[in-house]
């Protein structure tokens, strides 16, 4: 693995093209990030603020990298390439040489505003900055940059390596050309890019975090057990997981950040956040991750 200073920033047409990819954050969406650039040919430099963070990221993508070996989807080769394109570090003092910055941090506006201030005063003129976000304003987002045409949402879904979309989202100021680079890059990652308008939940939180909600009061009010909620909506709506279960693997905070950005955006109290959902959250049951949430799960 190896840490890239030198800059490969082209034009390629009328949008950039796109060789040097900053991910800002380790965790879950941010390692899968820098885990599919690498893989379609990208230098990765992945930061996070603690270097056991990083530590705990690459190895994430390490592991991830091996099952695919195990499985005949990649070449041993192909993986020790993948791994040598991703560096790391813990602070932004190489952004400058970065095409394209994609934040992967939580979703707390405050700390993604403050992020991006950071970022365009760190990332050469012309690099794309580029939000990870669920749910919140890419225009806001923007705002806090001098270069909003260079500000872009890039909503990769969860896990990162095996699902195909990725919701491009133009700010009010979003060039032409950033998300054309944008669409690109999305391309050679082996994704699917779809664009949605600037808009509280954009498109798949907006649809999705309501169902996920009312399946938090069914169970508050006792009209189904967790079990039969998630069977139903597996069994008759052909989902491949039902929605206590997915709030679990999304996280139970991240899902009611998002309800409550819906709730504040669009003023209508049918995005209110479940009391239920409210509650398991101040307890700190916020699914898989710390081991219970809806559901149990073995450390």
């Amino acid at each position: 693995m190896k840490e890239d200073t030198a800059s490969d920033f082209q034009i390629q047409g009328d949008y950039v093209e796109i060789k040097h990819v900053g991910v800002i954050g380790a965790g879950q969406m941010g390692n899968g990030i820098a885990q599919v650039a690498a893989m379609s040919g990208h230098r990765v430099t992945m930061v996070d603020v603690k270097p056991e963070f990083v530590a705990k990221g690459l190895e994430t993508v390490k592991k991830s990298l091996a099952k695919l070996v195990e499985k005949g989807k990649l070449s041993a080769a192909d993986q020790g390439a993948a791994l040598e394109r991703v560096g790391t570090g813990t602070d932004l003092s190489n952004a400058g040489t970065w095409d394209i910055a994609i934040e992967a941090v939580i979703e707390d506006e405050k700390i993604k505003l403050d992020l991006f201030r950071d970022l365009d005063a760190k990332c050469k003129p012309g690099a794309i900055l580029a939000s990870n976000t669920s749910s919140i304003s890419i225009t806001r987002i923007a705002s806090a940059t001098k270069r909003p045409a260079d500000v872009i949402g890039m909503h990769f879904m969860n896990p990162v390596p095996l699902m195909a979309l990725v919701e491009v989202i133009r700010g009010h100021a979003t060039s032409d050309a950033t998300c054309a680079a944008t669409v690109e890059l999305a391309k050679k990652m082996g994704k699917t890019p779809l664009e949605a308008n600037d808009y509280p939940g954009f498109v798949a939180n907006r649809i999705l975090m309501p169902m996920i909600n009312e399946a938090a009061f069914a169970l508050m009010e006792g009209v189904a057990t967790r079990e039969a909620i998630d069977e139903i909506m597996k069994l008759g709506m052909n989902h491949p997981m039902g929605p206590l279960t997915l709030a679990d693997f999304v996280g139970l905070d991240t899902c009611l950040a998002i309800m409550n950005v819906l709730h504040a955006g669009l003023g209508d109290d049918k995005y209110r956040a479940c009391p239920l959902l409210r509650r398991m959250v101040a307890a700190g049951r916020l699914g898989k991750k710390t081991g219970h949430g809806f559901y149990e799960y073995a450390s």
